[in-house]
């Protein structure tokens, strides 16, 4: 009797907690419910654009595919040839790498100058923030890459100007030792973004650190160097992350001013150029899967890297 009454009371003791369980559960759902609809769209797009193709293309990057038969497992073969067997690699991250390291200080220096002559006080600073910031929604699309392509071509305005000077210029995006400066000049043009924020930065020094200074009989320059750079240096880090992450994606420029070669003698061979001639002009897309995640590597190396010396430049509140 007493085995019968214990096993009553358990049932009893299961079935309460059950239902409480689902009360709970019930009323969680109908207090959030609107929130998740509301992120339904976002969660749609996130696994199904986003994460789901990102774990495919993973996947693919350990086969040979060519989008017509099915992928046939490889194992680490695409990763093998990437470092051992091909010479097109290398010349790609060459100019990569190049670019990067050119375009991306020359950007941020020309627009923290910019921005600290707009922190001047000058009248009509929104219109010349609008003004300097529109290079940077045109200056990816494939409109200015065109424009930007007749420019530099060997009967173009830039050496139009050169000859009332008697200079005769070259045909910049036909020459490999001139090519890839005209796309590095091209996105250094794009410096609105990080101007932007850079001004935002300014804004937020106080000016009697700078009266202070003045009084001390510190010059413009030492200013410079002991306020405004330490100061702006958390503005001056993400700044740098965000435009080489954008530097190593560049795609259209290289793309549009070389007619989608890389050329001349791959010159302007952008690392995700050459990822695309490989998925759709080679319709090597296993292969070129594996280009895609090597530079997401790359990426996520130099993001690493930046955070852990930042403790030693980066100087916040605190």
């Amino acid at each position: 009797m007493s085995e019968v009454m214990r096993t009553t009371a358990s049932d009893a003791i299961k079935s309460e907690y059950g239902a409480a369980t689902q009360g709970r559960f019930k009323r969680l759902w109908t207090a959030n419910a609107p929130g998740y609809l509301f992120l339904l769209p976002w969660l749609i797009g996130f696994f199904g654009l986003t994460l789901g193709p990102a774990v495919i293309s993973l996947y693919l990057s350990f086969t040979d595919f060519d989008m017509i038969q099915s992928a046939e497992w490889v194992g680490a073969a695409n990763y093998v040839r990437i470092a051992t067997a091909d010479p097109k690699f290398a010349a790609a991250m060459k100019v990569t790498l190049t670019y990067v390291v050119l375009s991306v200080p020359f950007k941020l220096t020309f627009a923290l100058l910019v921005a600290m002559a707009l922190n001047k006080g000058v009248r009509g600073l929104p219109l010349y923030r609008a003004i300097f910031y529109l290079p940077s929604l045109l200056g990816g699309s494939v409109a200015i890459a065109v424009l930007w392509r007749q420019l530099f071509a060997g009967d173009g305005l830039v050496n139009a100007a050169l000859a009332h000077f008697g200079i005769e210029g070259p045909s910049w995006i036909s020459h490999p030792s001139y090519s890839i400066y005209t796309l590095v000049a091209l996105s250094v043009w794009q410096f609105g973004s990080p101007m932007i924020i850079f001004l935002a930065g300014l804004r937020q020094i106080p000016t009697d650190m700078y009266e202070a200074a003045s009084l001390d009989g510190a010059s413009k320059f030492r200013q410079f160097y002991k306020i405004t750079l330490p100061l702006l240096t958390p503005v001056i880090f993400f700044n740098a992350v965000v435009q080489t992450i954008d530097a190593f994606k560049a795609f259209t420029p290289a793309f549009i001013i070389s007619g989608g070669t890389g050329g001349p003698i791959n010159s302007t061979l952008f690392y995700t150029l050459y990822l695309y001639q490989e998925a759709f002009g080679n319709f090597r897309m296993g292969y070129a899967s594996a280009l895609a995640w090597i530079l997401v590597l790359i990426i996520a190396i130099f993001t690493a890297f930046s955070f852990l010396t930042s403790r030693y430049w980066v100087h916040y509140d605190d």
